[in-house]
């Protein structure tokens, strides 16, 4: 069973790979190392912390692979998706106070219900929006950001070069119909603990 384990997880540190090689970014995060303000080494530690993370979180339950979602972003972190009880939520919340270097954890995840096409069809949609008016904006880098929308609430995370840029999100995220809630953990530049010179 360890071995099972242990295959698993190098599968998936293989599939997901060490540094980046497209335009998904340095380690796979979904952020350039050009667009990032964090510094490269801010950078791979978060994304060991992610990466250390999403491997408890498969150790635990297996299918988690594709339901639970984490972000680091300067030690902060934050996770989204779909858990089959309460008792997990607060496992794996516990998992990532555990994580060497966390500084907070913002617990998103939602306890599973039957499955909604037409709900999943229209989070789909209202991320997709989002995701458009982002890239469209010329006041927005839309890199810096990752978008999760559930039962038609939408959760930003990211970083922003000002609070100007971080208003411009949420106002876009707003102007899409049939959002009933925009929950945003978006950081300044600033608020980082270390900046690129």
């Amino acid at each position: 069973m360890i071995k099972y384990k242990l295959l698993l997880f190098l599968i998936f540190l293989t599939l997901t790979s060490c540094v980046g090689t497209s335009s998904t970014g340095v380690l796979g995060t979904g952020v350039s190392i050009a667009m990032d303000p964090r510094t490269i080494g801010t950078q791979v530690d978060d994304s060991i912390m992610q990466k250390t993370l999403s491997a408890k979180i498969i150790n635990m339950n297996g299918n988690y692979i594709l339901s639970v979602k984490s972000k680091v972003i300067d030690g902060r972190i934050f996770i989204t998706g779909k858990v089959n009880s309460v008792d997990e939520k607060l496992k794996i919340t516990k998992l990532a106070w555990e994580i060497k270097g966390a500084r907070s954890v913002k617990n998103d995840l939602k306890i599973k219900e039957k499955f909604n096409f037409q709900q999943s069809a229209k989070d789909l949609l209202i991320t997709s929006q989002l995701r458009t008016a982002m890239i469209t904006s010329k006041k927005i880098k839309s890199a810096n950001y990752n978008i999760d929308t559930h039962k038609k609430k939408i959760y930003i995370y990211g970083i922003a070069e000002s609070e100007d840029e971080r208003a411009e999100v949420i106002n876009e995220a707003k102007q899409i119909l049939d959002v009933e809630d925009v929950i945003s953990s978006i950081l300044l530049v600033d608020d980082l603990r270390i900046v690129k010179n």
